[in-house]
Parts: C-alpha cells; sequence; structure tokens
C-alpha cells in the first residue's frame, strides 16, 4: 500500500521514466534467459558421411557456425568420409556412423562408384545405397537423412565419370523410395560462369573450400532449418 503511493505521489514523467526502465529490464531478463536455455540444449549432431568431396571439402565447419546461428543452439558436425571409396566401402562404416548417434546424416556416396576404373556397376550402386539406407533408419530410426548431389566434375576426372548422372538419379530414387530427403547442390554451381567454374575446382572434382562453403552451406542450412535461414 506504501508503495502504490510513493508511487501515485511521483510526477506523471518521472512514472513514464521508471515505467520505461522497468519495461527495458524485463526485456533483457527474457533475452538473458533465452539465451541460456538455448546455450543449455544439447548440440544438433550432425555427420557427413561420403567421399572426398566430404573428407576434403572444408564446408563442415561453415555449416556448424551457420546452423548454430541459424537455430540458436550448439551444432556439432562430424564426418565419416575417405577420399577414393566407394559405397561398399560405407556398407563397412556404419557402426563408426551409428555410434556418433547423431540427429543428421549427410550422405553422398555417388562420385566414385561412378568411376570406370573401380567397377561398381549401377545396379550394385542402387543396392548398396539402399541397404545403406535401410540399416540407418533402423539403427537410427529418429535421424534425418539426407541425400545430396554435389559439384559437378570436369577434365580427366569428367571423363572417367561418364554416367555420373546416372548414379545419381538411382541414389535419389532410393532415398525417394524411403521418403528420405535429397538436396541437389548441382544447381548452385550451375550459376557459375565456365571460368569461374575452373577456378572454383581447379582439379576437375574437389571444390576450394571457400567456393563450397558459399554454394553447399546456405543451401543446408536453409533445407534443415526452414525457408529464409540459409539466407
Amino acid at each position: 500500500m506504501i508503495c502504490l503511493q510513493l508511487w501515485r505521489a511521483l510526477p506523471v514523467e518521472r512514472r513514464l521514466a521508471w515505467g520505461l526502465v522497468l519495461y527495458l529490464a524485463s526485456l533483457i531478463m527474457v533475452s538473458t534467459t533465452g539465451k541460456s536455455d538455448a546455450e543449455n540444449l544439447p548440440p544438433v549432431k550432425i555427420v557427413a558421411f561420403g567421399t572426398s568431396l566430404t573428407a576434403r571439402g572444408g564446408w563442415q565447419p561453415s555449416l556448424q557456425t551457420r546452423l548454430a546461428a541459424c537455430l540458436q543452439r550448439p551444432v556439432s558436425v562430424e564426418s565419416v568420409a575417405r577420399s577414393g571409396e566407394t559405397s561398399t566401402w560405407a556398407l563397412t562404416q556404419l557402426d563408426r556412423v551409428v555410434a556418433e548417434q547423431p540427429d543428421i546424416i549427410l550422405i553422398e556416396l555417388y562420385a566414385n562408384d561412378a568411376t570406370l576404373h573401380r567397377f561398381v556397376s549401377l545396379a550394385q550402386s542402387r543396392k548398396n545405397i539402399g541397404e545403406i539406407l535401410d540399416r540407418l533408419h533402423q539403427r537410427l530410426p529418429r535421424a534425418r537423412i539426407i541425400l545430396m548431389a554435389m559439384n559437378p566434375f570436369s577434365g580427366l576426372r569428367g571423363l572417367i565419370r561418364p554416367f555420373v548422372d546416372s548414379y545419381i538419379l538411382v541414389h535419389q530414387a532410393e532415398a525417394q523410395k524411403r521418403g528420405l530427403e535429397f538436396v541437389d547442390h548441382r544447381h548452385g554451381w550451375e550459376r557459375l560462369t565456365p571460368d569461374e567454374l575452373a577456378a572454383a575446382i581447379p582439379d576437375g572434382a574437389h571444390p576450394r573450400p571457400e567456393v563450397a562453403s558459399k554454394i553447399i552451406v546456405p543451401e543446408l542450412v536453409g533445407h534443415i532449418a526452414g525457408p529464409g535461414c540459409g539466407e
């Protein structure tokens, strides 16, 4: 009662000023509490599973940073990947993926299957990726599984992959048959001019990490977190 009387005794200007101070203080408290709650959330765990396009990709740190900022919670990105390997090798690595207990699995496993000298037929590649998807879904039923098509190939590395688009198509078909997600990064690379593309992928297969991050990360962040988040 005394506090109320003192409040009423204050001039109107003083009451407005104090009211503004209290309002701003409450906003700061809410903002601080929300930030603390977000920081206390467990990280979103992502495993990138693939070939040298992942092992040498260099886009993972940018994905981790930008997705964490977008989601307002920690994000952890780990890789299970090896240069030169195929989907046959990937079948032997599922325990490593599962051991991470990821919330999201990003998969690109067609690129070396498509090389002429590794002798992985289109039918075998399709069988392998189907088995990989089934086993991962069975062991990690709550994980989001996202297949990806990566950058184009050129020069000698393009010549030894004459049917790479067919391998991408069958991997995409196996994902869609199971109701899983597919992200096609090739559209982003198609926006570059021939000179820009040659500079971005100097060896015809492995993009420079800074360019890969600019093309791959916004697409993934928007796909994972929702439209507008990757912009």
